[in-house]
């Protein structure tokens, strides 16, 4: 098969129009209770489209830097562009800084570049959390009220929600206090992943603490995240736990075809998707294709999809030495040849090619600033870290 001829079969309850239980955050109604989770390096404007492409619901921009979007870097910059299909246009922002952060959504809303915004305060990664930021922020309560209630301000209009952790070990759990203060401040929505911060992405997520948020927080939507791999687990999710929708990140990895299972589950359909080789062959080369359309390059556009190869051939049998020359591919034209050489008539391989995927990590001490868990309000040493966390960050 021609692999520049190559179209994607795409599963049939991603093509008609979506069914379910509609979710409403704000002023924007969902067709499917799903949310693609902001993933750095992963969730650009290439990768939302790749999704949309298999199924529906609202598809967030990685995590971007207030600091660096006020300070309209290049990175940040070109992490909020929206593709014209993209017709509800989702941003994440991270900071730790109230006035920062306000100014930034002041900004989003000025110039019309969001139609929702959401605040990170679930990032689990060391560079993030040894500031302050992150899953460590809402520790700090008059912080985290601050940051929130600003946000809101600033949105106006706009809804603007939140996500977050546990909390950053299980003896300084924030999610239920957390989750009051959001609810009282305005928030559109809030979404939680089951896990506290020392857990990073191991174990198994405690769906539970969903239902205790979802019992806290009455007035407004509340999300569940983490562990859901398939339509399936989705589904469950909700009926456990009585969140109003989920959150979807590593499930999808090298996984888009996942949009179309979830919009079937929640329409009551068993139908999965089973893509053979060729399908995921032709996928790759269109991720690779949008890839090159939002970097303008070519050369950045392989670089980038060498991170996928791995997700998406988890499960098939492709040898090693095609691997990793997947995981080395310098063009399209390069691209090409390596599909190639695949079979694409070869079947579905079956449970080896779903479950966990992404590195899960091992439960770990959270970095931290000196003395953050002494006190729930913030000293001056640490207003003074929290003041420059940002500095470093690339905005994204």
């Amino acid at each position: 098969m021609n692999v520049l001829d190559a179209t994607v079969t795409r599963p049939a309850a991603a093509a008609a129009a979506a069914g379910g239980a509609p979710l409403r955050i704000g002023p924007l109604e969902l067709d499917v209770p799903v949310v693609l989770a902001p993933m750095a390096g992963i969730t650009n404007t290439a990768y939302r489209r790749l999704c949309r492409e298999f199924g529906a619901g609202l598809y967030v921009s990685e995590m971007i830097t207030s600091r660096a979007l006020v300070e309209r870097t290049p990175g940040s910059m070109r992490l909020i562009q929206h593709h014209e299909s993209e017709t509800t246009r989702s941003i994440q922002l991270y900071g730790v800084d109230p006035k920062t952060v306000s100014d930034a959504v002041t900004m989003l809303v000025a110039e019309n570049r969001a139609d929702h915004i959401d605040l990170n305060f679930g990032c689990p990664v060391p560079k993030v959390t040894r500031k302050g930021g992150g899953s460590a922020l809402p520790w700090k309560t008059r912080l985290f009220r601050d940051i929130v209630e600003g946000a809101v301000k600033a949105a106006g209009d706009l809804p603007l929600t939140i996500k977050m952790r546990k909390g950053i070990d299980k003896d300084h759990l924030t999610y239920l206090e957390a989750g009051r203060i959001a609810e009282g401040a305005g928030v559109a929505a809030v979404a939680l992943h089951a896990r506290t911060a020392s857990e990073f992405y191991s174990g198994q997520a405690d769906w539970s603490a969903i239902a205790k948020l979802k019992e806290t927080v009455t007035s407004i939507p509340v999300l569940g995240n983490g562990d859901i791999w398939s339509g399936e687990d989705a589904v469950r999710m909700v009926e456990q736990t009585g969140c109003d929708g989920v959150v979807v990140g590593r499930g999808c990895l090298g996984r888009p075809w996942l949009f179309g299972d979830l919009v079937a589950a929640f329409n009551g359909e068993k139908d999965v998707a089973q893509p053979s080789l060729g399908v995921v062959a032709a996928t790759v080369r269109r991720h690779t294709e949008l890839l090159t359309e939002f970097f303008d390059s070519e050369e950045w556009a392989c670089r980038d999809i060498r991170k996928h190869m791995a997700w998406y051939f988890k499960g098939y049998p492709v040898g090693g030495d095609l691997r990793s020359q997947l995981a080395k591919v310098e063009s399209l034209n390069h691209l090409d040849d390596l599909l190639g050489q695949l079979d694409w008539e070869m079947p579905y391989p079956g449970v080896g090619a779903e479950g966990p995927r992404g590195r899960a990590g091992h439960p770990k001490r959270p970095a931290l600033p000196d003395g953050w868990l002494d006190s729930q309000e913030l000293n001056e040493a640490q207003s003074r870290e929290v003041a420059g966390a940002e500095l470093d960050s690339s905005g994204g």
